[in-house]
């Protein structure tokens, strides 16, 4: 059997003096000098070592004079910085650019210069590093998401970007004792909720637990020293159990024969930590503290690995993972298994190839190590497809949102730890968050199967669009041409591409909507003032009018003009007086039969005469109030809300009287269209008599008149004699309600029936 390597029990159990459960953390007085720095580059060639003490000598000539919180030279922390570059085996590039990613930011030099002297491809790599401190923001939080933009955009086109940024995250977090405690609190939180999981999700495990620890260190110091204590004594205390389990392997292994390598693992405090929280366990209760990870020659032997260590200790059911045949979203590849000790206790084994440990713990940065061996490990090669697929989903997102927090907020979504593993009718795997849902499928497939998706089976069933999907669910999505995303989804969606693609939709929806609500709008307006709307094509004189009302507006387009009037930011009858002065100084004259038009069109159920049309096919831009529910064959007025689109209210609904009241100026004709598309919902309020099957008889008489109850409110009385239930219907129109009402009120429980008004 091959020696033990890494941090073995004995290690940890004689390391007495070593503080416990610490991250290793090198002395920054190796890291200090370049000549340290050097003895890791080992792996480059010496034109490239050359142009990296280039980039050493300029960085230290740029940050001369420069020192850290904690008194030392500025330049050992590019240093330190670039020795953790160098253990990836990252390229020259790279090593140059960690070299100089404060450059820019702190001693003002330009990218200009950066590209003469050393090449836009090492300058585009200090640039994707550098924040936008120098621009005017409105508040930090809104700085701090536009910067993380700029680096994330960054790294979808370079990955190397990320991977320098998470080293000098890391050298950070190790140095910050000198930090003041709020500064030191809020780098941890960023830490915490981002850098971590970015991490994570590129598969450096072993970047990914050190910032988590040394996170949970600065956040958390009092728990943190007193979990440190108790894994201390806990080693002590369970010194001979993990002694004997450590011979009890090793011998089962060389009797079967099998070359190995036996690696101790250690549960971080972070994660003890979060443990406890989440099952309510005190220490004690916490079992699987310890664990082994055995590392074999090929991939066979992984699984002959496991059938030996399943004949030495019990299995506990339900807790082995075949992470090799599916891996994980970030490439991770392992057999996982818990077995029951000699005493009792929960030890957890990790099984896998030398490749797998090194994509284990390096993920993508493995990529560079094996990239100067000819057809390096595919273990590598699939995590660096893996990784490149996320971060294209990033520019996907960006795509669809302009907006530095939100993109922000949909990155944090997809940083989502946990997956699940779901597959296709064609039984191709996808990786989801847990929690994911048949929309999140639809849109990880395809944005056009997302936006058109109306159901979807699982294993063969239909389920609703908000159900959960579990790992192994088969996942078919039904599509219909016409569909369109449902705001709606935005409550249950998980994934940050699913969130970002629906509200684009939303947002592409909502203003062309909203634009021709405009146009209508300024149209009657203008005809109000006796003129008609000059068209693109208009001759001489006119063509000048719109761009001389959108320097008057602010606008930059007239589409945009017309959206904000459909929205409410502006108001038709201003912007049509200002288009009727600019069409006169260019001769039009009112005309009065347009004039007519405009002050009697309301009576002219046309769209030519600016009437707008309600069909029951308008999206979010024209909304029917809740207050009173209008339904075709009501008397509608409408209001338009500053910013919050048309409103429509039956006429004798109080709250639209007050809202017209406040403010005439925002009314519009309205009226409903001769054959609406959809029904519409209304309420309705009874009085029955209390019994059995009285429920099913209401919903049985609506049924009959060939209506759909859509929802049910019962109150919270106690029961009496007679009980009050109020019913949402959906119904064509006024004489489908009529009719409705009427078959219900033949019922013998019913009392008394009314339609449901403010």
């Amino acid at each position: 059997m091959g020696n033990l390597i890494g941090d073995t029990f004995k290690d940890a159990i004689n390391a007495v003096r070593r503080r416990p459960a610490e991250v290793a953390v090198p002395t920054d007085a190796a890291a200090a000098s370049f000549d340290a720095l050097t003895s890791k580059l080992d792996y480059l060639d010496p034109a490239d070592i050359r142009r990296v003490r280039d980039a050493y000598r300029f960085a230290d000539e740029a940050h001369l004079g420069q020192y850290r919180t904690s008194g030392e030279p500025y330049i050992t922390h590019p240093i330190a910085v670039a020795g953790l570059c160098a253990e990836w085996k990252l390229d020259a590039q790279a090593i140059m650019a960690a070299l100089m990613h404060d450059a820019m930011e702190d001693c003002g030099i330009t990218k200009t210069e950066l590209i003469e002297r050393f090449g836009a491809p090492t300058a585009e790599l200090v640039d994707g590093l550098t924040k936008l401190d120098k621009l005017q923001f409105s508040t930090r939080e809104e700085s701090q998401a536009e910067s993380f933009r700029k680096m994330l955009l960054a790294m979808a086109r370079d990955v190397r970007v990320i991977l320098i940024k998470l080293a000098d995250r890391l050298h950070n977090m190790r140095t910050m004792e000198s930090v003041a405690v709020d500064k030191r609190m809020r780098i941890a939180r960023e830490t915490l909720d981002i850098y971590a999981p970015i991490a994570h999700r590129l598969g450096l495990n072993q970047t990914y637990r050190q910032l988590q620890e040394l996170s949970f260190q600065h956040l958390r110091p009092w728990r943190y020293n007193a979990l440190s204590k108790a894994v201390f004594k806990a080693r002590g205390n369970r010194r001979d159990l993990v002694e004997r389990i450590q011979r009890d392997v090793e011998k089962s292994f060389t009797q079967a024969k099998l070359k190995v390598q036996v690696y101790g693992r250690e549960k971080t405090l972070f994660s003890i930590y979060g443990k406890m929280r989440s099952k309510h366990l005190s220490f004690a209760q916490v079992s699987d503290i310890f664990g082994f990870r055995i590392v074999v020659a090929t991939l066979p032997e992984c699984y002959l690995a496991l059938g030996v260590l399943h004949q030495l200790y019990k299995p506990l059911p339900g807790r082995f993972k075949d992470y090799i045949a599916i891996p994980k979203a970030n490439g991770y590849q392992s057999l996982h298994t818990t077995l029951v000790s000699p005493l009792g206790t929960a030890v957890e084994f990790q099984i896998r190839t030398e490749p797998m440990h090194a994509v284990a713990e390096k993920g993508i940065a493995a990529h560079w190590m094996y990239k100067t061996k000819r057809n390096g490990p595919q273990h590598a090669q699939e995590a660096q497809r893996l990784g490149a697929m996320w971060l294209q989903s990033l520019i996907d997102i960006q795509d669809e949102t302009r907006d530095a927090s939100e993109f922000l907020e949909h990155v944090k979504i997809d940083l989502f730890p946990d997956a699940v593993y779901v597959f296709t009718p064609k039984s191709k795997i996808l990786a989801l968050p847990r929690g994911a849902t048949p929309v999140d499928f639809a849109y990880a497939i395809h944005s056009d199967v997302g936006d058109h998706c109306v159901a979807a089976k699982v294993n063969g069933e239909p389920v609703a669009l908000r159900t959960e999907l579990r790992s192994g669910d088969v996942v078919d999505i039904v599509i219909a041409p016409g569909a369109r995303p449902n705001p709606g989804w935005l409550n249950f969606v998980r994934t940050g591409r699913a969130r970002s693609k629906i509200r684009h939709h939303l947002k592409t929806m909502e203003q062309e909507e909203s634009q021709d609500l405009g146009a209508k709008m300024l149209a009657q307006a203008l005809r109000a003032e006796g003129m008609a709307m000059p068209q693109d094509d208009s001759p001489g004189a006119l063509s000048p009018v719109w761009p001389a009302l959108l320097r008057w507006s602010g606008n930059r387009s007239r589409e945009e003009l017309l959206t904000d009037i459909g929205v409410g930011r502006k108001i038709a009858s201003i912007v049509a007086k200002r288009m009727a002065r600019l069409l006169t100084e260019r001769g039009v004259r009112p005309d009065a039969v347009t004039l007519t038009l405009g002050r009697y069109g309301a009576d002219e159920a046309t769209p030519s005469q600016g009437m707008v049309l309600i069909d029951g096919s308008e999206g979010v831009s024209i909304q029917l109030a809740s207050c009173c529910r209008p339904i075709p064959g009501d008397s509608i007025l409408g209001y338009l809300g500053r910013g919050e689109g048309l409103q429509i209210h039956t006429a004798d609904c109080a709250v639209g009287k007050r809202l017209l009241g406040r403010d005439s100026e925002d009314g519009l004709s309205v009226d409903w269209a001769e054959q609406p598309t959809r029904a519409f919902e209304t309420g309705i309020a009874l009085l029955l008599k209390n019994g059995k099957g009285v429920l099913a008889e209401v919903a049985t008489a609506v049924a009959a008149a060939e209506a759909d109850i859509t929802h049910i409110d019962m109150g919270d009385q106690a029961a009496s004699e007679t009980a009050e239930l109020k019913l949402l219907l959906a119904v064509r129109d006024r004489l489908h309600l009529a009719d409705v009402m009427r078959t219900l009120k033949r019922s013998a429980a019913v009392l008394r029936i009314s339609r449901i008004k403010p």
